[in-house]
């Protein structure tokens, strides 16, 4: 009997070993850079030059947004019917005194998003965290068709308790109440198992959104997640905006001790806008369970007060990766490339990709009044040092970063561009929020709302401190290297 040769084997498999890293590398050189940004592609060249097998094995499970034949082909014939249905809306033109661009940007929308710019809205700008609950737990009890409820992250929990109580409640009553829940967004946060079961404890319809199970065959991307928080009620009012629906702790008995809450930004809306936030939820809706809803434009109900702005033309503007095009991200840089004045971004994570940061620095280059509002201190380790890597080239540009004093975090979402245009919704600028997450943005026209938009603005500043550029060169180099590193990681998207 032949005596095995270890020595031999050893040799075979480092060859193989050797000619697998090399086939890899060369595999990649040719399938990586196809249809992904150069930033994008170069960073998972990067990793698998580095790592090759490892590498390879992280690409195949988050390098793709594919989610699926079935369910991207839902979404097309989801995306078809909003379009047919909204149709019937009035075709309206900006107002009096829009800037020419605004057009445009308006057609853009429209045919990226397929929902047309809406007018006569009633907007109530919301930056009490807690009176944004109690408002949405009004609406929902005064509630007589029917309830649709969307967030990325949701909790039952002492502030929002009341809020689902009302939803059950009505559901016991005939209201037809339906709620979406991103799967890994609100499985994280503590009490979630009690949640699922205080839910099946009522007649409320719930669904999670995009979920991971793959003993049951559905599993895909991990970190592909739908981040918007939307609120319908009777197709007569709407919220949206940057608010999870759980307490401003997030139920984490770690930032109850560092005191860390979150500050939030929401809008309550009245007018044709609602439709369009409602066939934002009917295409999510159909999409997790194939059943239709049906969305018309109703007549438009106001509610009067001091804090309502009126007469406010809005348009709702859907992205994610069922849309062809980062949405969010072309309305964003032609925005600002369009300003003249000034302009002001709220975003608790500004990871920008190249044509993003290209808009923001010119447009502090050209002498508009560019002022960024971000969190002191990030919730976020990888992400807050990935955006601290950019803090450079902002500062030496002239925009000006206005720091949230920790332990809170600014996770408001917002921009506002000189006496025009605002814009809020769920989504960050980030790489995350353009390619991967499912995404609602609302664009506001008209002083009168981006004049209250300023009033929130104008509190951030009040409250902040700046960063200096003298301050940033200071910043210790083992810190700007864990930067660039965060930064790095930040493009393998």
């Amino acid at each position: 009997m032949a005596t095995l040769d270890w020595a031999m084997v050893a040799a075979l498999a480092g060859w193989i070993l050797v000619a697998t890293n090399l086939a890899l590398r060369l595999v990649a050189l040719g399938v990586i850079p196809g249809n992904r940004k150069p930033s994008t592609g170069a960073a998972w060249l990067l990793l698998i030059l580095i790592v090759p097998i490892l590498g390879f094995v992280i690409f195949l499970l988050f390098g793709r947004t594919e989610l699926g034949r079935n369910r991207h082909e839902r979404q097309l014939r989801a995306k078809a019917r909003i379009r047919e249905r909204t149709g019937r809306l009035a075709d309206v033109k900006p107002p009096p005194g829009s800037p020419d661009l605004v057009s445009s940007v308006v057609s853009l929308n429209d045919r990226l998003g397929s929902l047309p710019l809406v007018a006569d809205n009633g907007v109530q700008v919301i930056d009490d965290y807690d009176e944004v609950i109690r408002l949405m737990t009004e609406a929902v009890t005064a509630a007589r068709s029917y309830i649709y409820v969307e967030f990325y992250i949701m909790a039952w929990d002492d502030l929002t308790g009341p809020l689902f109580s009302a939803m059950a409640d009505a559901s016991e009553r005939g209201v037809d109440v339906k709620v979406l829940f991103d799967h890994i967004g609100s499985r994280g946060i503590p009490g979630y198992k009690q949640m699922l079961a205080d839910l099946d404890d009522t007649s409320i319809q719930w669904h999670p959104m995009l979920p991971i199970m793959p003993l049951r065959g559905r599993f895909r991307r991990p970190d592909l997640r739908n981040h918007r928080k939307i609120v319908v009620v009777d197709g007569t009012v709407g919220f949206m905006g940057s608010l999870n629906l759980t307490e401003r702790g997030y139920n984490k008995p770690r930032n109850h001790k560092l005191g860390r809450q979150w500050v939030e930004c929401m809008v309550r809306v009245h007018g044709h806008v609602v439709a369009e936030l409602e066939s934002v939820f009917a295409m999510d809706w159909y999409t997790e369970t194939d059943q239709i809803l049906a969305v018309e434009a109703r007549q438009a109900v106001h509610t009067t007060g001091p804090d309502v702005v009126d007469g406010v033309s809005c348009q709702l503007v859907p992205s994610g990766p069922g849309f062809v095009a980062e949405n969010n991200l072309r309305l964003f840089t032609t925005l600002i490339y369009s300003a003249t004045e000034r302009i002001s971004i709220t975003s608790p994570y500004f990871v920008p990709d190249e044509s993003l940061l290209y808009a923001v620095t010119t447009a502090a280059q050209r002498g508009i009044a560019v002022e960024l509002f971000v969190s002191e201190l990030s919730d976020q380790f990888m992400v807050g040092h990935a955006q601290a890597s950019y803090y450079r080239a902002l500062l030496e540009a002239g925009v000006r970063i206005h720091l949230y004093p920790a332990p809170y975090i600014l996770h408001s979402k917002h921009f506002s561009i000189d006496d025009t245009v605002a814009v809020i919704g769920s989504s960050n600028m980030d790489m995350r929020s353009f390619a991967l997450n499912y995404e609602v943005s609302l664009m506001m026209l008209g002083p009168e709302i981006v004049q209250r938009m300023r009033q929130v603005e104008d509190h951030y500043r009040a409250v902040s401190r700046e960063l200096s550029l003298q301050e940033w060169l200071r910043r210790k180099p083992g810190l700007r290297y864990v930067d660039n590193v965060m930064r790095l990681t930040a493009a393998l998207q």
